[in-house]
């Protein structure tokens, strides 16, 4: 356990150094997300309507969804440091090493999440300009903060499970653009689920992100009108157990991989 510990202690105070010293990933994380709220959420407010939401602008509706966003992007930029360290040898002197498969594995998905959980908390600090019209509700920083802690470990083990198989940045972006982009848009983020076609409904369904989003969204006071999802024990349910698999699923690949 002490050697587990200690290896996880290390890769994630490595991972937070190295992504705070990218400036272009720090930047690429918070600024395409900030650019998409502003863009989209600008774009659809006079178009959109919320029935019912007096005062509710779509861009308030669609910042939980941005929120999401933020984590994504995130957990994306944090697991590139694996092919970075698979190119210059790092990685294989971490395997060749007595360091747990379980520690090196939870070392990145722990950088990953600490650093998810960070930028959108600061993110989520917007709520206190005028942009955004939305407040917290009394247990909503806790909730908000524990659902997305547990989102970006479930993203980071994906994101790493994936990496793992590349030896290209440029393939890397290629993947995950087409697997997991498509998983935001197809979470609610954009549209409710209600109203959705049939097929659609279904893969909104099983989607993961769709209820780190209702987690998300239920940590904010909304106006009488508006329909959102109260965040039961389900969709909590659900995030441990994307979040649990996909860690489990990351530990035995990489074990079995002796590079």
């Amino acid at each position: 356990m002490k050697a587990i510990a200690l290896t996880t202690l290390a890769l994630v105070s490595r991972e937070v150094r190295i992504f705070y010293r990218a400036r272009s990933r720090v930047v690429g994380a918070f600024l395409q997300p900030f650019v998409f709220w502003v863009l989209i959420g600008s774009g659809f407010n006079a178009s959109l309507n919320l029935a019912g939401a007096e005062g509710l602008k779509y861009s308030d509706y669609f910042f939980p969804g941005i929120l999401l966003m933020v984590i994504l992007f995130t957990a994306i930029f944090s697991t590139i440091t694996v092919i970075d360290d698979r190119k210059q040898g790092f990685l294989k002197g971490v395997l060749a090493s007595p360091a747990p498969r379980i520690g090196i594995v939870l070392g990145k998905v722990g950088g990953g999440t600490l650093l998810g959980t960070l930028q959108g908390l600061l993110f989520a600090a917007l709520i206190c300009t005028p942009l955004v019209g939305l407040e917290l509700r009394g247990d909503g920083l806790v909730r908000l903060t524990v659902g997305m802690a547990g989102l970006a470990a479930g993203l980071t083990a994906l994101g790493l499970l994936i990496a793992w198989q590349f030896d290209s940045i440029q393939g890397y972006h290629a993947i995950m653009s087409v697997a997991l982009f498509p998983m935001w848009i197809f979470s609610g983020a954009v549209f409710p689920v209600a109203g959705t076609p049939a097929w659609m409904a279904v893969v909104m369904k099983v989607n993961p992100l769709t209820y780190g989003l209702v987690i998300i969204r239920d940590a904010f006071e909304w106006p009488d009108g508006v329909v959102v999802e109260a965040a039961g024990p389900a969709p909590w349910c659900w995030l441990a157990v994307f979040g649990v698999v996909a860690v489990v699923v990351a530990t035995v690949r990489i074990s079995g991989d002796g590079e």
